[in-house]
């Protein structure tokens, strides 16, 4: 809760913990592994201010978010910046998100899409464009449009089973989206 309540003080009104840090909390914790045992390498914290694309704007939050709670592993990312620097496969950007929840949507894991903040009154706001059902279920599938290489790329490096043996890893081809309620 303080990494949240730091986000929630020190970023950008409407940003949010997000990705990796928050996908590897809830399969520690389906995985019945003690608090504080495979913490993510990092800390996302993401928000989408079209108005300032500067890498200096994201360097002044991750300085903001480091000064008030200097034990996480802060890594900023205006998502309205990811494509002066992304490229897909093919070695062209995406197109700019149009909004926090359409570039957490780009992500490439369903299960990694999700966000977490901590509203003023201290009730959490979820982010989570292709649901939750995947978080929660343990299974790790590319994202709609997802690059199959960029993703077959990725389960090979990360190695999540390793971490989760529990989870069920949809290979690219197979790959069909989440149901939702």
């Amino acid at each position: 809760m303080r990494w949240l309540r730091a986000a929630r003080d020190h970023g950008p009104a409407g940003g949010c913990i997000a990705a990796g840090a928050v996908r590897s909390l809830v399969w520690n914790h389906l995985h019945g592994y003690p608090a504080g045992s495979h913490p993510p390498a990092d800390l996302d914290f993401v928000y989408h201010d079209p108005t300032d694309l500067s890498a200096g704007h994201e360097d002044g939050v991750a300085r903001r978010l480091r000064a008030a709670a200097p034990d996480a592993p802060w890594e900023v990312v205006n998502q309205a910046r990811v494509h002066l620097w992304r490229r897909d496969g093919r070695g062209a950007p995406p197109p700019p998100a149009a909004s926090l929840a359409a570039g957490i949507a780009a992500w490439p894991e369903t299960a990694t899409c999700v966000g977490v903040a901590l509203e003023g009154d201290d009730e959490l706001r979820i982010v989570a464009p292709h649901g939750l059902a995947d978080l929660f279920a343990l299974v790790l599938r590319p994202s709609p449009g997802a690059d199959p290489r960029a993703y077959a790329q990725r389960l090979a490096d990360k190695r999540h089973a390793d971490t989760w043996p529990r989870l069920t890893i949809i290979p690219p081809a197979l790959s069909r989206p989440p149901c939702r309620p």
